[in-house]
């Protein structure tokens, strides 16, 4: 049984780590804050929520693990609000997103390779 625990445990590991280092190319590629946003906040509840899982299952019953559940938590309700108010400041701001449908801007002395 101990050795399934761990099996489990490495998995969610390993995932975790995965989904945290996607994220933080995801937070490096994307355009604007709006799709950085959403990567920070997958990162954030997808990566950390494996990983605290997977630091669960490693804990076993004990006080830790009511530790981490409570850190879990936080993590769910804080990840979404935090992400929500950047969000709307930014709109507010007057900060919209890039669109597709949006015509690419030429500066000076550039071209985009078309003649």
């Amino acid at each position: 049984m101990e050795d399934v625990i761990d099996i489990v445990s490495w998995i969610c590991l390993i995932g975790g780590s995965f989904f945290l280092f996607v994220g933080a190319i995801g937070v490096l590629r994307m355009p604007d804050i709006y799709t950085r946003s959403h990567a920070v906040g997958i990162t954030d509840t997808l990566a950390a929520g494996l990983i605290l899982i997977g630091l669960m299952f490693q804990a076993g019953l004990t006080l830790v693990t009511v530790k981490l559940v409570m850190i879990l938590l936080f993590l769910l309700f804080t990840s979404p609000t935090s992400s929500f108010a950047l969000n709307h400041t930014a709109w507010t701001s007057g900060l919209r997103p890039i669109l597709h449908s949006d015509a690419p801007v030429e500066q000076d002395g550039e071209t985009d390779g078309r003649e």
